[in-house]
């Protein structure tokens, strides 16, 4: 649970970067969003789904 709020917040933070005045390399922020877009659906997904990646779940 902790992976999709910490990508919630990068994906809130990369869209934040984008929209303000002083953002520099706009087309690599643009593909970063895209990248983070993608991690977001994924994690969201996972957590929907309810499976686990972490590795202390394996005893």
């Amino acid at each position: 649970m902790n992976k999709t709020l910490v990508t919630t917040l990068m994906f809130a933070f990369l869209l934040l970067f984008i929209i303000s005045p002083f953002a520099t390399l706009a087309s690599l922020m643009l593909l970063l969003l895209g990248a983070a877009f993608f991690f977001l659906i994924g994690n969201i997904f996972q957590a929907i789904i309810g499976s686990s990646d972490d590795s202390n779940s394996s005893a």
